[in-house]
């Protein structure tokens, strides 16, 4: 099973488009220098639990959209290679500083399949 990365976080309404830009060159980077799939997903039904949610974990205030994104790659010694190639891609340098949403409250982490149905 491939290794996955996964990302959560919240972006202005009003960067939506300018996201999709950012999202979609840095998809390419991403499969460029390995990655299998490269997956981005606006919410369309993420309500803000009482609790925990989506949301909730991003603090995504009214003007926000929640988006979830994944990419994959053959295993987790693939995914830490490309990950050493995205960061150090000229293309990526200061996309987090010029980037369309606060990055300081996106959630991210890599996790080992244990399960997959089709």
């Amino acid at each position: 099973m491939p290794y996955v990365d996964g990302f959560v976080l919240a972006v202005p309404k009003k960067n939506l488009d300018a996201y999709k830009d950012m999202a979609r060159k840095a998809g390419e980077v991403w499969k460029e220098h390995g990655a299998l799939d490269y997956v981005e997903c606006i919410g369309d039904d993420v309500p803000y639990g009482e609790q925990t949610s989506f949301p909730r974990a991003v603090q995504a205030k009214d003007d926000e959209i929640v988006v979830f994104s994944w990419a994959t790659y053959k295993d987790r010694a693939t995914r830490d290679a490309v990950m050493k190639k995205v960061m150090d891609d000229p293309r990526m340098k200061n996309s987090m500083d010029n980037a369309p949403f606060d990055g300081k409250r996106m959630i991210f982490g890599g996790f080992q399949p244990f399960l997959e149905l089709h």
